[in-house]
């Protein structure tokens, strides 16, 4: 590889962890912050759609960005992901009112939902899958730094300057990283007209939605046995299990059958769904038992969830650079999700009396199982298919451990509230009534008795989440018996830089 060639690749890998970053980055950055925003705002009841609208949207586009990279060239496609996710931010840090934020916070999520999705599919246009781990490995590390600087910068923001900030931050991150691509992408000329699958991308995005709706909102702000909550799952199943059909009928399939029918694709989407489960569901107790029980700051807990992201960055990179190496990632996901079935088994033992070190040592065990898992899945499936569908297996795969994080954290929540009720029933004095959802403030301001009895009952109430999430993730650990060992491709679907993220070849060029 020339000089030339060189740099521009460590230009463009550059960027790509600039928007992986970013994207990464709003996910966890807006949790810290909603207290704040809503005593600016009011609207306390729409609360839960800030987060819903942004999940919502970034979610159902996702599989179309994955297709519409594959199609058009991956360049394009991310240029207008990073203008539609910067309009978002500044509209949202503009917004007055909270029915304003909701409808910016869609509006960010749909430029979102391509971040993620076709930065990873960039890699597959450029590093072969025998070398792709140690960029992979690269990419869940920032995954991991973005976990923890989340909360950190929104508590820094809220605390020092105001929490539009929030949204703010992305401006000039997004803004360089738009020029980078700008300039050191090279996008491939093609006359070549395509048939948008726009039957198949409304099905699916109203299948998805029905799901997320009822997944997010159902027990929370709405009872799960509420009409319209139960009209939106039927309808949400009903419209999934009708996709293959309007799939196997279109002539340029959003998500094409065949990929279904990929046994990598199938097991790798199996891992992410569980894992994704198991995972948000759970670890965004983690921060609540930090400040609620052990009294930190937002600021400290972020700061002692580093571990996990020290995990995450360490086995990450190791795994990486491991099947760049020797070729073959099947072991990985295997050692993974039985690490993070431990990490999570020892989260479910935290109490009130637990050190800090023992919480940051299973946080630690965690992170390095994750870091095994999270990037080697996407590897797998993209090594499995041929380079036509590169961006509908990244996307696929993103979208199952999506979902599974959607329904995750959902299924958690209700046995959370449910066993929080319980606990706090029969651990305070008769006629003692506190607020099942206090906020850490409110709770830290109770009367010391009454405030132990809570911090106990809210200690408990977390064990049957941890012990749950650590039997979903040995499922995952079953199913990544089943993954196959394929060998990894030496060559990049791309020819090269002078073609970088450009619209794929028809042929196998993968291959």
């Amino acid at each position: 590889m020339s000089e030339t060639s060189g740099s521009r690749r460590r230009l463009i890998f550059g960027a790509l962890l600039l928007v992986l970053f970013m994207a990464s980055l709003d996910q966890t950055i807006v949790s810290t912050a909603l207290p704040t925003i809503v005593g600016d705002l009011g609207g306390l009841q729409h609360l839960s759609w800030v987060v819903t609208a942004y999940l919502l949207a970034s979610t159902v586009v996702a599989p179309l960005y994955g297709k519409l990279g594959d199609l058009y060239g991956r360049k394009r496609v991310l240029q207008v992901a990073i203008v539609l996710f910067l309009v978002g931010s500044a509209l949202c840090g503009l917004s007055q009112s909270m029915p304003q934020l909701i409808a910016f916070r869609a509006v960010q999520g749909l430029g979102g939902g391509g971040l993620i999705v076709v930065t990873m599919a960039v890699v597959g246009d450029l590093v072969a899958p025998r070398d792709r781990g140690r960029y992979q490995g690269l990419f869940g590390g920032v995954f991991g730094v973005a976990t923890v600087a989340g909360p950190l910068l929104g508590g820094f923001f809220v605390d020092n300057l105001s929490w539009r900030w929030i949204f703010y931050i992305n401006l000039p991150l997004g803004a360089v990283a738009l020029a980078v691509i700008s300039v050191a992408f090279r996008s491939r000329q093609t006359t070549e007209r395509h048939r948008i699958d726009y039957l198949g991308a409304v099905v699916l995005a109203a299948g998805l939605s029905g799901i997320i709706l009822y997944t997010s909102l159902g027990g929370t702000t709405y009872p799960w046995d509420a009409p319209g909550m139960i009209a939106a799952i039927v309808v949400g199943v009903a419209l999934l299990a009708l996709f293959p059909f309007v799939e196997s009928r279109a002539a340029d399939p959003i998500l094409p059958v065949e990929l279904f029918r990929n046994e990598t694709f199938r097991t790798t989407s199996a891992i992410g769904f569980v894992v994704g489960f198991a995972l948000f569901g759970s670890v965004t107790f983690v921060p609540l038992y930090l400040q609620v029980v052990k009294g930190h700051s937002p600021t400290e807990s972020g700061l002692l969830m580093t571990p996990m992201m020290l995990g995450v960055l360490m086995t990450g990179i190791a795994s990486g650079l491991l099947i760049s190496r020797y070729g073959r990632y099947r072991p990985f996901p295997i050692v993974g999700t039985a690490l993070a079935t431990v990490g999570l088994y020892l989260l479910s033992r935290l109490g009130v009396t637990t050190p800090t070190r023992e919480t940051a040592l299973y946080l630690l065990v965690l992170g390095l199982g994750l870091g095994l898992t999270m990037q080697v899945l996407v590897l797998a499936a993209q090594n499995a298919v041929d380079y036509r569908l590169l961006g509908v297996a990244t996307s696929g795969a993103s979208l199952a451990r999506q979902i599974g994080g959607c329904i995750g954290v959902s299924v958690f929540g209700a046995i959370f509230t449910n066993r929080l009720g319980h606990e706090l029933a029969q651990r305070l004095p008769p006629g003692v009534h506190a607020p099942t959802n206090g906020s850490p403030a409110a709770v830290q301001h109770l009367p010391p008795l009454i405030h132990e009895a809570y911090i106990a009952a809210y200690a408990a109430a977390l064990h049957p989440v941890f012990l749950t999430a650590a039997a979903v993730m040995l499922g995952a650990f079953g199913l990544s018996w089943l993954l196959r060992d394929v060998p990894l491709r030496e060559t990049a679907g791309s020819a090269g830089l002078g073609e970088s993220v450009a619209a794929p070849r028809p042929a196998h060029s993968a291959s």
